[in-house]
């Protein structure tokens, strides 16, 4: 059995008590990964975290971003068949459908990257002044699109590897 955190920034954490096996359901079993299920506080915690981390984040120009996205993208691919081999065993689902869920995500991050360093997501636009304009002059206006705060996704569960 192998027993499961849950990772908060760089923090493991498994306080609840509640818990619960992944379960491969070709063979209607339990996979013998242990996973606890999360109290309120680390959720807490977890939101916490992220509000801090995109503090930081937010300040990152598109090509830091780019190469945090092409980052994970690799890791995905250094990952190897252990991962592959896991999601087979946890879905059902064969190992070409699985490879192929892992390349369209390492696709997409990569898309998302190319569109970061070409930075046309920033929808910058001026609309100059116009002083002399009657009755009233127009100001000068400048538009951005900038980063809110962090997001929470509840993913389909029909992407098994990433949502």
């Amino acid at each position: 059995m192998k027993q499961e955190l849950q990772i908060i920034g760089f923090d493991f954490s498994g306080s609840g008590n509640e818990t619960f096996y992944s379960y491969n359901p070709v063979e209607q079993i339990n996979t013998g990964y242990l996973f606890h299920k999360a109290t309120p506080d680390e959720v807490n915690y977890a939101v916490e975290k992220a509000a801090a981390a995109f503090q930081v984040y937010r300040k990152k120009s598109g090509t830091e971003k780019a190469f945090f996205l092409e980052t994970i993208a690799e890791e995905l691919l250094n990952a190897g068949d252990e991962l592959v081999s896991v999601c087979i065993n946890e879905t059902g689902l064969p190992q070409t459908r699985i490879e192929g869920e892992r390349m369209r995500t390492v696709n997409q991050l990569k898309m998302f990257a190319a569109l970061l360093k070409e930075g046309s997501w920033v929808d910058a636009r001026i609309d100059t002044a116009v002083p002399e304009r009657t009755p009233l002059p127009k100001p000068d206006l400048r538009f951005m699109q900038i980063p809110l705060g962090p997001v929470v996704v509840f993913g389909a569960s029909n992407f098994p590897l990433f949502n």
